[in-house]
């Protein structure tokens, strides 16, 4: 069969994409791949050239004022013009490169944002449209902070689609009208799920019980995914690492940092304070000129998966993929969330009792010193331990993703 894979977003939201391919080539399936132009090298690096550039460079998107500072009140239609600017960049060129990317496909399958612009390319081929949610981002009471009548939530909900598609539209109603289909009258999130859109959670429910009966079973869950990639820096790791105590990791992902130095000097005072060792993984962050003190090491990346068991705790930026790493490994978490879906995920490891959170910008030594601290003792040390063994293994839920994709590009080809 014809895969076509188009995801918008951070490693975060491609990596898991892109195990998926993996695993749809290796079972003799032609799967074509587009994603954003900063990931395109780690995409092909992985073993899936060629792969074409889809829509802006995410990384840039992650450091624009509107992201880092959500939070911040102003101006409702300054507010309200920033957020169509921002959720529509690059709109138009992805509609052209996946309308000619899924051509002769069985299935497209997309990731959670930008889902819409993958929907009407489907729509346009009537093709079956799959997309991987990294957080439940439909209707439902499990990310609530209080508990509400079902009919408040729905409603709830249902407000919150409409002002989200409401920003999109002029967008939308661009795209439609350059794939010959009728402008739209009714909000997306209800076209893609009463379109018959395969929406697989990639995440264990573990972190959200009850949600697949609140959903009827409706939303399959197959656990978090990663290619479980090795590293340039994995042997020196290794090594430094064998060379003393058990570190404690500390990872900025794909998020923006305001000041890396300040960052740094923050986690090197805390970890002096307790006696430990530190590892920075600076990820997209530009950590060249920084010296690190002798109980510091600072690398680009790591595999999560090799290293984050031989830690004594994993401090990081909250999302899904490298929270569930986290917990896999056994080993507590300090959450130190920036945005979007980070502050639900910090929630959850809280509830598990597997570690606790802070907001990343409001993060001092002393504070970061205090989390680490709580995270270090017996009680947490077990609990993450107990918890790891309930998490799906990432193999199992990437055949898992792909036997619910092949299932649904047969269903397609016979409807």
């Amino acid at each position: 069969m014809k895969f076509a894979v188009a995801v918008h977003g951070t490693r975060g939201d491609v990596e898991p994409c892109a195990a998926v391919a993996l695993e749809l080539r290796s079972r003799g399936h032609e799967v074509k791949l587009a994603v954003p132009p900063n990931l395109v090298d780690f995409v092909e690096s992985a073993g899936l050239a060629p792969c074409v550039p889809y829509g802006v460079d995410s990384a840039q998107q992650m450091d624009a004022d509107i992201f880092r500072k959500y939070w911040k009140i102003q101006n409702p239609l300054v507010a309200l013009r920033e957020v169509r600017e921002y959720i529509t960049q690059g709109w138009s060129e992805m509609n052209a490169t996946l309308k000619s990317l899924a051509g002769g496909s069985d299935l497209i399958l997309t990731g959670t944002t930008y889902q819409e612009v993958a929907a009407n390319v489907a729509e346009y081929y009537d093709i079956p449209l799959a997309a991987l949610h990294y957080f439940p981002a439909r209707a439902n009471s499990h990310v609530l902070p209080l508990p509400l009548p079902s009919a408040v939530v729905r409603s709830g909900w249902a407000v919150m689609e409409w002002v989200h598609w409401r920003a999109l539209k002029e967008a939308e109603d661009a795209q439609r009208r350059d794939l010959g289909l009728p402008t739209a009258t009714v909000r997306a999130v209800r076209r893609i799920v009463e379109g018959g859109t395969l929406e697989i959670q990639a995440y264990d429910e573990l972190f959200f019980p009850g949600l697949a009966d609140e959903w009827d079973g409706k939303r399959p869950f197959v656990g978090a995914m990663t290619l479980e990639l090795g590293s340039a820096h994995d042997d020196e790791v290794a090594s430094w690492i064998a060379a003393g105590d058990a570190p404690i990791y500390f990872g900025f992902g794909s998020m923006p940092v305001a000041s890396p130095a300040d960052a740094v000097a923050m986690i090197t005072a805390a970890c002096a304070d307790l006696g430990q060792r530190a590892l920075i993984c600076s990820g997209a962050v530009d950590l060249d000129d920084v010296r690190p003190a002798a109980h510091v090491k600072i690398v680009r990346s790591v595999n999560h998966a090799d290293v984050f068991p031989l830690c004594r705790a994993v401090v990081h930026h909250g999302g899904a993929g490298t929270t569930a790493a986290g917990i896999r490994a056994g080993v507590p978490s300090v959450i130190l969330w920036v945005g979007a879906d980070q502050p639900f995920w910090a929630k959850q490891v809280e509830r598990l009792k597997v570690g606790v959170y802070a907001r990343f910008s409001k993060t001092t030594a002393e504070s970061l010193r205090e989390s680490l601290r709580t995270v270090l003792e017996p009680l947490y040390l077990a609990r993450a331990r107990d918890v790891a063994t309930l998490l799906t293994k990432p193999a199992d839920s990437v055949r898992a993703t792909a036997d619910l994709l092949e299932a649904a590009a047969r269903r397609g080809r016979l409807s």
